[in-house]
């Protein structure tokens, strides 16, 4: 099943809906505690015009260099083990949503398209058997990165990873994703390709991040994680191509949707 979440007149503080073909059947209840019911009122799915992020997450936990062709493209060694760093939740905004160029660093803001998962209840040191039993579902991410800030001025990525809108999430959950290494990642920048290749690709699986990540490291009930980018990221192309004001960025997993958003210089 596919589930959106989004704000309209009759729910200015937000509700979760059920994807029905060109409708949607409204829900309350809580998505974390499996007990969503339908109030039986619908609305046309190109009636919303205010979508939320899939979830609040509680933390974004992402995994860099997860495809070989990137690290090749960043003239890296792949990693032995999953290399974990951390985004802030100020980064999260909708499809729909801008992306913001950072005032003080506007020049190398880059894309990386990217499946996220959305972590269901609580694990912690879950074997890589069991892992899918802690999975609430799978959405599209644009982990947005300073290339600058990440790489020259800070030496490291936190803060390159986590100003304001740098963490575009959805536009749906998908629950029913038998096998996440079977989608196909595509990142267009204004209708062009960029970013095209399958999750399976990954050096390190979903089973493996979460087992590695829950092994001292509580995954809370809508904890974000994101599972790496595939190549063809900005900065390694000829010339090198950034984000610039007034692009137009889609993500498109399969069996998900397209995560779609614009680019806008700070006023």
């Amino acid at each position: 099943m596919k589930y959106v979440r989004f704000k309209n007149d009759r729910h200015p503080e937000g509700c979760y809906g059920q994807l029905a073909d060109d409708k949607v059947k409204i829900l309350e209840g809580c998505i974390f505690k499996g007990d969503l019911r339908p109030t039986g009122e619908h609305v046309a799915l190109d009636s919303i015009k205010s979508f939320l992020p899939p979830v609040d997450p509680p933390n974004i936990i992402a995994i860099g260099a997860n495809y070989i062709d990137h690290c090749k493209e960043c003239d890296k060694e792949p990693p032995k083990d999953p290399l974990v760093f951390i985004k802030t939740t100020n980064t999260v905004i909708s499809s729909g949503e801008n992306i913001v160029l950072p005032r003080n660093n506007p020049n190398e803001v880059d894309y990386e398209a990217e499946l996220a998962v959305i972590i269901g209840r609580t694990a912690s040191y879950v074997s890589e058997k069991d892992v899918f039993d802690y999975i609430l579902g799978y959405t599209c991410a644009n982990d947005v990165s300073a290339r600058d800030v990440q790489l020259k001025i800070d030496s490291q990525w936190a803060r390159g990873k986590s100003f304001d809108t740098f963490c575009p999430l959805g536009p749906y959950i998908s629950t029913d994703i038998r096998d996440p290494k079977s989608l196909h990642i595509n990142l267009r920048l204004n209708g062009k390709t960029m970013q095209d290749q399958q999750v399976s690709d990954m050096i390190f699986s979903i089973p493996r991040i979460i087992s590695h990540l829950s092994a001292g490291m509580t995954l809370l009930p809508g904890t974000v994680i994101l599972t790496g980018t595939p190549s063809g990221v900005g900065m390694a192309q000829n010339p090198q191509r950034f984000l610039r004001d007034g692009d137009i960025v889609e993500v498109e997993i399969d069996q998900i949707g397209v995560l779609r958003n614009k680019v806008v210089k700070r006023q």
